[in-house]
């Protein structure tokens, strides 16, 4: 038999095997539908028949792309609650108010969703208009048909929404029937079910005889009249749509008698988790830096400090007779290399604050650039006004000819001129120009940076003699952060990171203040005796709250990443509560995975300054670090080390700059400012905060703000400095006032 007969036959024999596994399998397949539709009742469809027999094909690829088929439903949650006769008539509502934008993405980025609504509550019927801005609702329950057939859906918003049905009463079987748009453009009028392809569902076949999980996503934003509607009819009967009434919906689960913090019984469904995952930002300052991990090196030992710089006198400003609340007139901002990237570019535009004043007055950049050749303008310019002044005269038809021919050559020499024209560079380096002042009233600037050759200098120095010191021990790999603080009549103080790698390989971190007094002709660095920061030092968070339940479980789920993350166990959560009736703070602490946490339960009307103080009197320890905390912030994991830094005995506190998000942006997109202005947030060793007075509990017990500044003048006339820096990765969400402080 020749090779090409062999080839022939054991293709046949292939192609055979293939059509006896497709017969096999197809079987198989009837198989199982049938047996699916005999035990439901219902026509059997996969994901990709819904889809595909529902819309159009523009319709199925559009869904497909932003939704995905491929959704595990073993990451969602579902606790199954029983179901009573007396939910009838009636949906459950969850509401996240205080939240910006016109998407469902938008939705799925707020910090709290979809456990931990601001309010819940129920609906009598699926046509809802609150009246009211800046919010998402999330309303679920069980749709009753009325009949037995084949239903069509339709859904209508201003802004954006989703309707999800399940194919029984499991939330873990829903699929998507129709949406009002994905970017937050889309919106349509009350009852118009008609204007977007996605808005009306394929047939869906339902029996009166059950009952089905359904779910419906709403966002709304600050502008237009608020509405979100479900309508159905039944197929080939031509009717109108008609709302979804109470006739025809039930709870999931009677919510009435619990609390904010009871969040087991919500569903975690395909529904909720859409659309929650976020590309990687741009943002230069989410961008991964090595300040970020240097916690994750060991310190040098201490004992290869002793000796290399010879002491100096440290003496810290001296206490100042300040009026009123003019104590943050007299912090000044510390200088930082390299770069942090805390400046926020992406916010910027030619009239940016970050750009000396004469430029933004000439409301253009052009101001600094100088043409090379100017003369082609003006060049340019004299020729427009000469053919003006031609096109204006009284001339002979062969004289315009003439005159016409004269200036399409010059037009042709001179075409287009202005792509030629080049400018001579001129380095704008911002920081020159940037001051307290300016940073002060310009919440986007970011750090004040040092140039390298004010830097690179007194590490080398330093580096010097530390090898000088210990035969050449160490090597410098890396300088990860320097912190510069002038005080023109004394000295500056340098806080020096480097990364260093000793003889035997290892990596160590050192972390060192070093001073250079200012009475020297030329550069001499000491050591600031007294002055040095304690890696050991217990860092206290202390945090008072009253019926916040939903920021409360996003504080203790951050406490527990900055445990995890950092490794460190030397700090603790103290959390004041003022008799929170929304969940239970205290059982909330005792099943976190915090190493340290203390409850403290107060009583009456909430009260910040108080709150404080009674978290700052649980602690004993004069030698351990007060940091008076918010409860609306997301940490980096860098934060206890930070608080460490910056905090000095006797000689320093420190008050980190937070950037405060906007309504609706989250971390990863670092929409917001620098709250520069801000003294809320502070480090300061207990021996210190207990010399100033601690909190002012007598004059600040209804009013929201003003002890961050009053406790700051205690501070600064006492003779301690404040260490203010922009912290990496250190945000406040927005929110309202809305139920804090009483209301």
């Amino acid at each position: 038999m020749s090779v090409g007969s062999q080839r022939t036959r054991l293709q046949r024999l292939l192609f055979g095997a293939i059509v006896l596994v497709a017969a096999v399998a197809f079987y198989h397949e009837i198989i199982v539908a049938n047996s699916w539709i005999r035990n439901t009742g219902l026509k059997a469809y996969s994901v990709n028949d819904f889809w595909r027999k529902a819309m159009p094909d523009n319709w199925v690829r559009r869904a497909k792309q932003y939704y995905g088929e491929d959704s595990s439903a073993s990451s969602y949650s579902v606790t199954p609650q029983p179901w009573k006769q007396k939910y009838k008539g009636r949906a459950n509502l969850h509401a996240f108010e205080d939240w910006c934008g016109k998407s469902i993405a938008e939705l799925g980025k707020n910090p709290h969703y979809p456990l931990y609504p601001h309010s819940r509550s129920t609906v009598l019927k699926l046509a809802v208009t609150p009246k009211w801005t800046n919010y998402g609702l999330r309303i679920f329950g069980y749709l009753h048909p009325y009949t037995h057939g084949e239903f069509v859906f339709a859904l209508s918003s201003q802004d954006n929404s989703e309707l999800w049905l399940s194919t029984d009463e499991s939330p873990l079987n829903l699929q998507l029937l129709g949406w009002v748009g994905k970017t937050g453009t889309e919106w349509t009028a009350p009852g118009e079910f008609e204007k977007y392809v996605s808005q009306i569902s394929r047939p869906v076949r339902l029996s009166a005889e059950r009952k089905y999980f359904f779910e419906l996503l709403h966002k709304q934003d600050h502008e237009g009249t608020d509405h979100v509607e479900v309508a159905w009819q039944l197929q080939g009967e031509g009717s109108r749509f008609t709302a979804i009434d109470s006739k025809h919906i039930s709870l999931y689960v009677d919510e009435s008698a619990m609390v904010a913090g009871d969040v087991e019984h919500i569903p975690q469904t395909a529904a909720s988790h859409s659309n929650t995952k976020q590309s990687s930002s741009t943002v230069d300052m989410l961008r991964e830096d090595p300040r970020d991990v240097l916690l994750q090196v060991p310190l040098i030992n201490s004992k290869f400090l002793q000796d290399v710089l010879p002491d100096c006198e440290y003496k810290p400003i001296k206490g100042r007779h300040l009026g009123r609340h003019q104590g943050l007139n007299y912090v000044k901002l510390s200088y930082i290399y390299p770069d942090d990237h805390t400046r926020l570019t992406h916010m910027e535009s030619e009239k940016s604050c970050v750009y000396p004043p004469d430029i933004v007055e000439r409301s253009s950049l052009s101001g600094y650039m100088k043409l090379d050749s100017p003369d082609l303008q003006q060049q340019e310019s004299r020729d427009r006004n000469q053919s003006f002044l031609s096109e204006g005269l009284d001339i002979s038809g062969k004289e315009r000819i003439v005159k016409r021919s004269l200036k399409l050559l010059q037009e042709k020499n001179n075409v287009n001129w202005h792509w030629r024209q080049t400018f001579q560079i001129i380095h704008l380096d911002y920081r020159a120009h940037n001051s307290d002042a300016i940073e002060m009233n310009c919440k986007i600037a970011g750090s004040l940076l040092i140039n390298s050759n004010d830097v690179l200098p007194v590490v080398k120095d330093f580096m010097d003699k530390l090898n000088k010191e210990h035969n050449g021990r160490f090597t410098l790999v890396k300088v990860v952060n320097v912190v510069k603080r002038v005080d023109p009549a004394k000295g500056i103080r340098y806080l020096l990171e480097l990364l260093l790698k000793d003889m035997k390989g290892q990596m160590v971190r050192l972390s060192q203040y070093v001073y250079a007094t200012s009475n020297q002709p030329e550069l001499v660095l000491c050591n600031p005796v007294a002055f040095s920061w304690n890696p050991l030092a217990t860092v206290h968070i202390i945090v008072p709250v009253k019926n916040q339940a939903r920021w409360v479980h996003k504080l203790i789920t951050e406490m527990e990443k900055v445990f995890r993350e950092s490794g460190d166990t030397n700090f603790n959560l103290i959390v004041t509560d003022y008799d929170s009736t929304d969940m239970d703070v205290e059982k909330a602490l005792k099943k976190s995975s915090l190493h340290r946490y203390q409850y403290v339960k107060l009583t009456g009307n909430f009260q910040r300054s108080a709150g404080l103080q009674a978290g700052i009197d649980l602690i004993k320890d004069p030698h351990s670090i007060v940091f008076l905390c918010d409860l609306h912030l997301q940490f980096p994991t860098s934060i206890i080390d930070s608080i460490r830094k910056h905090s000095v005995e006797g000689h320093m506190a420190f008050a980190p700059i937070v950037l405060r998000l906007d309504c609706g942006a989250t971390p990863l997109e670092a929409r917001g400012f620098w709250e520069v202005q801000g003294f809320g947030l502070l480090g300061i060793y207990k021996s210190d905060l207990d010399a100033v007075g601690g909190m002012n509990t007598k004059e600040y017990t209804d009013r929201w703000g003003g002890e961050d500044w009053d406790l700051l003048d205690r501070i600064i006339k006492s003779g301690l400095e404040v260490d203010r820096i922009y912290l990496r990765n250190f945000f406040h969400y927005f929110h309202s006032k809305r139920g804090m402080w009483n209301e």
